[in-house]
């Protein structure tokens, strides 16, 4: 677990780049009901748990700068003994002072009220603008308040800025401590990987592969899957977000999992694709190992200095060339690539952030350009290659290959650290681990 002092240091930091006179207001993930009377397990704001580590709803956390009664103020729910039987433990008043270092905390309920005492006499109010339609209102409502009340010598604020900014380009440059959390949940993402890829064999279901990933989260600690995971056999490889995961295995057919466990809200996102029966047949071993030179390619481009699009572009250059000598496209490499020729096969783009969300925050472009690499960036790189079943201007041996070869990779001062590098890639490695005695 995290430690207050490192929740405190991000709440700083935070306030330190709002500009002055300034209030920060963000509200908790609410609950969300399945059916009836039962919700789905609850997920926190990644935001909100970022700032306060509060995995609760019906809470709102306000931050006010240079504030002598406190900078941090936190409204939840109260303690309520009867609750706890049923539901368990949760912090009420007394828990978000002592436990989340809250330095006033008042009851939800008390929002309303409470909140244009806050925002009276500054000049702006940073929130997630537009994406919470009851905090939106509550904000309104004591901005309204204010202004009725202007005549006794009461202001209220009239700047009110988008806080995901601030927010997120601070989230994308990870502490020590997120990067431990994310190791954490890359350790234990490869050894489902391996459990999976260790029991494939055909007549299998994809839901008994998936159940073996989860098997293995789950006993190491970490009961949430960072996004549905993806068990995709034969074509289904070429659905790029498949998760109906219920077709049988067959027989001289790929396996494509894309599969990440999440550790204290922290994701890992790692995919596979492997022979069904242990061994690749000559088309899919070209392709994979075109896949998996294209990766290569990508993980090489990624240093500090260097920009967003240059593993992309890496990876473009050795699928395209590769297809080209595979016969699946015609024309010339250069031509092809400026013309965005390779999307036949490869749609998708090469990586993305990763963090608390599996598709993190931060701008992949600054001031019109892609920005640059910097130490302490998490990403993916995930090149791919699918041929749909019906592309009939390709030879046969072609078809219904889906193919995707995903890693996670910080960015350190000197390039990368590959967070997932335990997991076997080459052709020669995973025949020989799905050969090995179960």
């Amino acid at each position: 677990m995290l430690k207050n002092s490192e929740f405190k240091h991000r709440r700083q930091q935070l306030m330190r780049q709002m500009k002055k006179n300034a209030v920060a207001i963000i509200a908790s993930a609410p609950a969300v009901i399945r059916n009836r009377d039962v919700e789905y397990p609850y997920r926190q704001s990644s935001d909100f748990h970022y700032l306060t580590g509060l995995d609760e709803a019906e809470a709102v956390l306000v931050l006010i700068p240079g504030r002598k009664q406190g900078e941090y103020v936190l409204f939840c729910r109260e303690y309520d003994p009867e609750k706890a039987i049923w539901t368990g433990r949760h912090a009420g008043l007394e828990g978000a002072l002592q436990c989340f270092g809250a330095d006033e905390a008042y009851a939800i309920d008390d929002l309303e009220d409470e909140l244009p005492r806050l925002l009276s006499q500054k000049d702006r109010v940073y929130y997630p603008i537009g994406q919470d339609s009851d905090l939106d209102e509550v904000i309104r409502a004591a901005v309204e308040v204010l202004k009725r009340q202007s005549r006794a010598g009461t202001s209220a604020p009239y700047d009110f800025i988008a806080l995901e900014h601030l927010l997120h380009e601070q989230r994308l440059i990870k502490s020590p401590q997120e990067i431990d959390l994310i190791k954490k949940a890359c350790e234990v993402t490869v050894k489902g990987h391996l459990r999976a890829m260790r029991q494939c064999r055909p007549g299998l279901w994809e839901y008994e592969i998936e159940a073996e990933l989860l098997h293995e989260f789950t006993r190491h600690g970490l009961r949430n899957t960072a996004y549905p995971s993806i068990v995709a056999g034969g074509t289904n490889a070429c659905v790029l977000h498949y998760t109906q995961n219920d077709a049988m295995l067959a027989n001289g057919d790929l396996l494509l999992i894309d599969a990440g466990a999440e550790h204290q809200c922290y994701a890992a996102d790692v995919t596979r694709t492997y022979p069904v029966n242990g061994r690749f047949t000559k088309p899919q071993r070209l392709l994979y190992e075109l896949v998996l030179a294209a990766q290569q390619a990508a993980i090489e481009a990624i240093k500090p200095q260097n920009r967003w699009n240059a593993p992309h572009e890496a990876a473009v250059k050795v699928l395209t060339k590769g297809l080209l000598r595979l016969g699946l496209i015609e024309g010339k490499a250069a031509n092809l690539i400026k013309s965005e020729g390779y999307k036949k096969f490869f749609m998708h783009r090469t990586g993305h952030w990763l963090g608390m969300d599996v598709h993190d925050v931060g701008d992949y472009r600054q001031n019109g350009k892609w920005r640059a690499f910097q130490p302490g960036m998490v990403l993916t790189v995930e090149p791919g290659l699918y041929v749909p079943p019906d592309c009939l201007e390709v030879d046969p041996c072609w078809r219904g290959i889906g193919i995707r070869i995903e890693d996670d990779v910080l960015v350190t001062k000197d390039g990368v650290e590959v967070l997932t590098r335990d997991l076997p890639k080459t052709v020669k490695d995973i025949e020989a681990l799905m050969a090995s005695p179960k």
